[in-house]
C-alpha cells in the first residue's frame, strides 16, 4: 500500500513539472509565453 501512495505522489511530481508552465500560468495569472522566457532565462544563465 506505502508503495501505491509513493507512486502516486511520483506521478503526481513528474505531471507537474511536465505542465508546469500552464500550472504557473493559471496560478499567477501572467500568459504562458512570458512564463516560458522567464524558465528559459533562468535555464541559460551561467
Amino acid at each position: 500500500m506505502k508503495f501505491l501512495v509513493l507512486l502516486v505522489i511520483i506521478g503526481a511530481l513528474l505531471a507537474a513539472y511536465q505542465f508546469r508552465v500552464q500550472i504557473l500560468a493559471k496560478v499567477l495569472g501572467q500568459p504562458e509565453s512570458r512564463i516560458q522566457r522567464q524558465l528559459e532565462r533562468r535555464k541559460n544563465r551561467p
